[in-house]
């Protein structure tokens, strides 16, 4: 099999939007090998390989992909995408990787005894909140398609005694669940990864009852990245150059089958921009995105 990637030499800069507080004090620019996909590669191994690498510690993370691992840059990061103080205090330690461009728990409306799904579970930061909100009498599924953050996420559950939280390993557009048996899902950061958005759409609403509601936090473009940016495989696993146009995002959704779909919030994605080199190739294609949180519903018939 071919390597998907390929390396060229570049001025650049951290691709991360990580603040150089938050990775101790590196320089922003540095001249530095720049990873490009291959025309044809397999977006979803290299995903695996960047995501598997921040969940057995190789690499770290600082919003959506990857930068920064102190405890410092962690809680920060947290607070700009908007979770609570109480909120953070309630994350078992090793459930932030820093990953992440919103809080969907605070739009999702969770109540007792509901089935949660979390597409993109990561190490089971919104799982382990979600939790707390359907109680001892709910569920919470976790999805990951990254055996290592899988493994992670469920030694976290044992450890810290979720009972009712899952995790399984599996992709966002092959849901490994049974059709109509989840009332809420919510997903942080992660539809952008997929190559088939329209199949996570339609694989999400499968899954849902009817009546069941999608609350998604993600990234957006608000205009089209250079051909350049969208082969940059650190802006690819920073949820950038994968992300889709804002108008297309939502139609897919609508095509889905999904209906009152609704932007309830859209903000600036900034964690960590201003470690990014004025003009850079990362700082522009990060300008172009914003992050959103759109809810939407199965229908009932």
């Amino acid at each position: 099999m071919s390597d998907p990637l390929k390396l060229t030499e570049a001025k650049s800069t951290r691709a991360c939007g990580c603040s150089d507080d938050c990775c101790e004090g590196e320089k922003s620019a540095h001249t530095t090998a720049v990873e490009t996909l291959v025309p044809g590669a397999d977006v979803r191994a290299v995903v695996r390989e960047k995501y598997g690498d921040i969940a057995e510690g190789r690499a770290s993370g600082c919003g959506c992909g990857c930068g920064c691992s102190t405890s410092e840059g962690l809680e920060q990061t947290l607070s700009q995408l908007g979770y609570s103080a109480e909120q953070a205090s309630a994350i078992p330690e090793g459930a932030n990787l820093g990953l992440g461009c919103g809080n969907p728990i605070a739009h999702a409306q969770l109540r007792a005894g509901e089935t949660v799904l979390d597409l993109g579970s990561g190490a089971g930061l919104d799982c382990f909140l979600a939790a707390r909100e359907v109680g001892p009498t709910g569920r919470v599924i976790g999805v990951d398609m990254t055996a290592s953050m899988v493994e992670r996420a469920r030694a976290l559950a044992t450890q810290h005694a979720f009972s009712q939280v899952e995790f399984r390993l599996g992709e966002i557009e092959h849901l490994p669940l049974e059709s109509g048996t989840v009332d809420c899902i919510v997903s942080n950061c992660v539809v952008n990864l997929s190559p088939d958005k329209p199949q996570v759409f339609r694989d999400a609403l499968r899954v849902l009852k009817p009546g069941g509601r999608l609350v998604v936090s993600d990234l957006v473009l608000t205009r089209a990245l250079t051909p350049q940016q969208q082969q940059n495989v650190a802006l690819y696993v920073g949820c950038v150059s994968g992300a889709s146009q804002k108008d297309d995002y939502l139609r897919q959704i609508a095509e889905a089958g999904f209906t009152g779909i609704e932007v309830l919030e859209e903000t600036r994605y900034a964690v960590g921009q201003e470690a990014l080199a004025e003009g850079s190739e990362e700082r522009d294609a990060f300008s172009a995105v914003v992050s959103v949180k759109v809810r939407a519903v199965r229908p009932v018939a």
